[in-house]
């Protein structure tokens, strides 16, 4: 028999990570969070994930630097980083973005102490 319960999640009782992202609904095999108003500043330090991560820009504009390229992203773009990539993210006007990540991000810490 499969899971079929329905989970809601209100984003303003969301719980938030270290990183200051929102975790927003999650399922067994992707999740989303959420980065709200994030401010501009310096290039953030290079880092690798063991999941996969798609976003969606919302508002604002940062730069995605991957694996020696950079990537423009502004409002209505989406991108993809690939489970195991080093990136790094700089953040040019105030950045609000939704992302999935599969596996879930928010499971295990793997948002966490990277």
């Amino acid at each position: 028999m499969s899971d079929t319960t329905v989970m809601k999640v209100s984003s303003g009782r969301s719980p938030r990570g270290q990183m200051g992202q929102k975790y927003l609904a999650s399922g067994i095999h992707v999740s989303m969070r959420l980065w709200e108003r994030e401010p501009p500043g310096e290039t953030k330090p290079p880092t690798q994930r063991d999941y996969e991560t798609v976003g969606y820009v919302i508002e604002g504009r940062a730069e995605l630097h991957i694996e020696g390229q950079m990537v423009r992203l502004d409002p209505g773009d989406s991108w993809t980083v690939p489970k195991g990539a080093s990136h790094s993210y700089r953040i040019i006007e105030p950045f609000t973005a939704v992302e999935a990540t599969s596996p879930p991000a928010s499971v295990h810490g793997r948002d966490e102490g990277h």
